[in-house]
């Protein structure tokens, strides 16, 4: 990060400039979409672990991430639940999984939205005795 020229009204902002790995230095505005969220989420968790939140939401941020860096940003975000609780909007089935509840919207008859929520932990013990007893 440095602090950009001042403009007319004498303010001066912020530029951020990035190096991923086996790049060189460069605007954030130059990356690819995955590297400026990958750069976003840096900034967030280099704050975040120098001062922590209670709880973050996040909105999408997995989207334009590819496989690999979805598992490390879901890696990243089971190590840091211990200390802040993370409402993460996502579409991404591999980040669903890693919650403990999901809510969602769902329509099954046009036009007639409904809200649905899941507990996994209330949904993993009433599964197990159906397995159970289907088993034997």
């Amino acid at each position: 990060m440095r602090l950009s020229e001042p403009d007319s009204s004498g303010e001066a902002g912020i530029d951020i400039a990035a190096q991923p790995p086996g790049k060189r230095l460069q605007n954030i505005l130059l990356l690819s979409g995955g590297e400026k969220a990958l750069t976003a989420l840096a900034l967030l968790i280099a704050v975040f672990r120098y001062q922590p939140s209670p709880f973050c939401i996040l909105d999408e941020v997995d989207a334009p991430l590819d496989e690999a860096n979805v598992g490390r940003f879901n890696k990243m975000l089971a190590e840091m639940c211990a200390q802040t609780q993370f409402i993460v909007v996502t579409h991404n089935r591999k980040t669903m999984e890693m919650g403990s509840v999901m809510y969602g919207v769902t329509m099954q008859e046009p036009g007639v939205s409904k809200l649905v929520s899941v507990k996994w932990e209330d949904a993993a013990s009433a599964a197990a005795p159906k397995a159970a007893s289907n088993a034997a």
